[in-house]
């Protein structure tokens, strides 16, 4: 089994920043491909980023891009962050990290969540 475990959320005004960490625990013995998710209240969860493994891939969705950035921890293959800059009230959700089998936008490749954490953005 693997736990995945976020942080850092909060209330924020908008413009502010945030970063989002995600630990992973447990059978943890190899670096995966992952990802950040978001359910925005009374809506679906929406793909956000992902990274491979290795960190050399990184994708966005379009709401996102150029203002979030996802990263993996140098010391901690399988931790990873995100760094959230210029948010908007619209960024308010729940966050979801999550382990992928594969690369992928799509929430049905992935096969760990975290518990999520909750981001505020006030105007």
């Amino acid at each position: 089994q693997v736990q995945l475990a976020e942080s850092g959320g909060g209330l924020v005004q908008a413009g502010g920043s945030l970063r989002l960490s995600c630990a992973a625990s447990g059978r943890t013995s190899s670096s995966y491909d992952m990802g950040w998710f978001r359910q925005p209240p009374g809506r679906n969860r929406e793909f956000v980023a992902a990274i491979s493994w290795s960190g050399g891939n990184t994708g966005y969705s379009g709401s996102v891009k150029g203002r979030f950035t996802i990263s993996r921890d140098d010391h901690a293959a399988n931790t990873i962050y995100l760094q959230m800059n210029s948010l908007k009230p619209e960024d308010t959700a729940t966050y979801y990290c999550a382990r992928a089998r594969i690369y992928s936008s799509r929430a049905l490749d992935y096969d760990y969540w975290g518990q999520g954490t909750q981001v505020t953005v006030s105007p």
